[in-house]
């Protein structure tokens, strides 16, 4: 399988003129098994398999383990590292997690979680209970205070760094800012809730978390998972290019957390947390 993450196709556009057949760049999407072991020398088992355009797996993989709270911090974390493939359509799509000695998590909740968040699986006060049962840390007051024109002017910012959207327009971006408006990590996948787990990895593979000073811009919808995962990393701020779901509004207001959607230019709307936008 590809190891880059676009592929070269032949299509046929159509429109005005003649038909004409010409080479075009797709998002490359391939399967990614996440594996976990308990310490050095621990045999690994399969936790979950999901699909993701490759590039920055081991920040996918922490990021997963993170959201799915079967880590809480790079201290958990002895080494992630890829697989030695089985056959050569694994190749570069197996991944291993060496989890601390003494760390035992609740794995089977993580992989029914993992087919449930995006369909019917939470709902309403149950997910908000649940949200606080992970003990979240706290969102600080009004910090990061961010201006209205700093924050109109993320989305081009994101467009702008999108290397690979801008060859395929196939794949969401995640992006974390400071409250200055400093781009400092952007990801992209074709899954959105993939692009957020590359971010929150690359910080937690960092020892970087919590996030109290940082704003969250994807380029997608604000759901409740990418709300859930904002509140888990302790980030105050969180930005959507198109429109946010009704229980992403209810996350945000329960946990203090800001909430801008339909983020485009100097028009946008805030739902929750209005105190941290400085006109």
């Amino acid at each position: 399988m590809s190891r880059t993450q676009t592929a070269a196709v032949r299509v046929r556009k159509i429109g005005a003129g003649d038909p004409r057949d010409v080479e075009d760049e797709v998002a490359v999407e391939e399967p990614l098994e996440i594996r976990v072991a308990h310490g050095e020398g621990g045999t690994d088992h399969p936790l979950v398999l999901t699909m993701r355009t490759p590039g920055y797996d081991p920040e996918l993989a922490a990021g997963f383990l993170f959201y799915e709270g079967i880590v809480r911090g790079r201290e958990d974390l002895i080494r992630v590292e890829p697989v030695t493939a089985r056959a050569a359509e694994e190749e570069g799509n197996r991944i291993r997690v060496i989890l601390r000695e003494g760390l035992t998590p609740e794995l089977s909740h993580a992989v029914r979680s993992f087919y449930t968040t995006s369909a019917c699986g939470v709902c309403g006060k149950t997910s908000l209970d649940s949200l606080w049962a992970r003990t979240p840390p706290p969102i600080r007051g009004q910090a990061p205070r961010v201006p209205a024109k700093t924050l109109a002017a993320m989305p081009d910012t994101l467009q702008r760094e999108q290397a690979v959207f801008g060859k395929t327009g196939g794949l969401h971006a995640a992006a974390l800012f400071g409250g200055n408006g400093r781009l400092l990590v952007l990801r992209e996948d074709v899954g959105r809730h993939n692009a957020v787990d590359k971010v929150l990895g690359q910080r937690l593979l960092a020892d970087a978390l919590p996030l109290g000073d940082h704003l969250l811009l994807v380029s997608g919808r604000a759901s409740f998972e990418i709300l859930q995962k904002a509140v888990l990393a302790g980030i105050p701020f969180v930005a959507a290019v198109g429109a946010p779901s009704s229980l992403a509004v209810d996350v945000a207001r329960e946990f203090g957390v800001t909430l801008v959607g339909f983020l485009r230019g100097e028009s946008f709307n805030v739902y929750a947390g209005a105190e941290r936008v400085v006109d």
